[in-house]
């Protein structure tokens, strides 16, 4: 009898747990689906987690991103600079603003957004944000960039898409906003932890807080205070119980009751899926230390990175083949890679914008190395072993 096929491993996803189901089916027999108390209890705990004062949760991260920058004041002839080692939804969303994308290139050891390349792009453009991203959840170096950011004045967004529950070197955990005045996670199904999809927006103004309250619900401002027009708020000076108004462009951008109480049940868990993440990381260095044709990315970040994704940087010309058969080789093998990521430069759509092959060759170079493993804290160690033996046979 044939023996039945390994399991595929892919290089993220979630783990759900009978609790997780549980808190969703609760929402599902409750009055509300969505603009519910499930969303305020996962905000609380997201900005309670990480040392903030307020949380916004949205539909997606790149919807957290988007309202972000118009929360920013980013608009046409104004400009924003990220990583081009991003997804595209970094850059993208100050382009949904309307202002004008710049990219600094990247640190070789760290894979972050470059300070001293940062500082450059300061001095010659005027830009009026800056969007730092903790690559595959390994924290900035965000005091610099806090420094760079306010003698420019410009705004500092940070896109902890990858890194709930990062820490910097400094102490604090990634999103308490001692360095930015907004930062964004993710809770999309390959991230630290998971909501379906999803995104949160922490700050510690008051001010952005309001803002980005009235941008996720189309611009509405529904309260006694601040209301502009005050004939149709009030009747015998006391505020109409139907009252709304759109003070703003808006957007529908909120998050459902169903993806805040999996988002809330998956929280009580984010110190375990962090222990399991630092784990595995600490095999697959071991296990690695000793080839020739790769090795391990951002090995001085490991005591303060959220361990999103696991990267290695091969040398594919040495081994004989492309990063494709090498791909193709271990899916054979049950094993999923991935590439994080096109740099966003040299996308097609950028062009436009006058940037070209060759504008950030330290970016280049990484992403011409660059293969993703699996991680996740349901890998298993047999697992993880076979995918050890499975990218040391085809790289030694």
């Amino acid at each position: 009898m044939a023996k039945a096929p390994e399991p595929f491993l892919p290089y993220g996803r979630q783990l759900i747990e009978d609790d997780d189901i549980a808190a969703v089916v609760a929402v599902l027999k409750s009055p509300f689906l969505t603009q519910g108390p499930a969303i305020a209890d996962f905000e609380k705990t997201v900005a309670d987690f990480v040392g903030a004062k307020h949380a916004v949760a949205v539909a997606s991260d790149t919807a957290a991103l988007h309202l972000s920058c118009l929360a920013a004041g980013l608009h046409a002839g104004k400009s924003a600079v990220t990583s081009p080692i991003t997804f595209l939804a970094t850059s993208n969303a100050a382009v949904y603003s309307g202002a004008r994308p710049l990219f600094a290139d990247i640190d070789a050891e760290s894979l972050n957004i470059s300070p001293a390349q940062l500082e450059l792009v300061l001095k010659r453009e005027k830009v009026a944000a800056i969007l730092p991203v903790h690559f595959a959840g390994a924290p900035c170096d965000m005091e610099a960039i806090s420094g760079l950011a306010k003698k420019a004045g410009a705004v500092v967004i940070e896109d902890a898409a990858h890194a709930l529950g990062a820490t910097y070197p400094a102490g604090g955990r990634v999103g308490n906003n001692a360095y930015a005045d907004m930062t964004i996670f993710s809770f999309h199904p390959v991230k630290l932890i998971a909501a379906g999809e999803g995104g949160m927006i922490t700050t510690n103004s008051d001010a952005l807080h309001d803002k980005l309250m009235r941008l996720r619900n189309h611009g509405i401002h529904k309260s006694e205070g601040g209301n502009l027009n005050h004939d149709l708020a009030f009747t015998d000076g006391k505020i109409n119980p139907w009252y709304y108004e759109m003070q703003e462009l808006g957007f529908h951008y909120r998050l459902t009751d169903l993806q805040a109480a999996l988002g809330n049940s998956q929280m009580k868990k984010i110190d375990r899926f962090l222990a399991r993440r630092r784990a595995l990381v600490a095999r697959y260095d071991a296990a690695f230390s000793g080839l020739s044709r790769a090795k391990p990315v951002q090995a001085s970040l490991r005591k303060e990175s959220a361990h999103h994704l696991y990267v290695l940087r091969c040398d594919f010309r040495k081994a004989g083949r492309s990063r494709g058969d090498v791909m193709a080789l271990l899916r054979e093998a049950g094993v999923g890679t991935q590439v994080h990521y096109i740099p966003v430069h040299l996308q097609p759509f950028y062009a436009q914008f006058g940037f070209k092959a060759g504008d950030f060759p330290v970016a280049e170079k990484f992403y011409e190395e660059a293969l993703s493993l699996p991680l996740y804290p349901a890998l298993t160690d047999t697992e993880q072993d076979r995918v050890i033996a499975s990218v040391s046979a085809v790289l030694s």
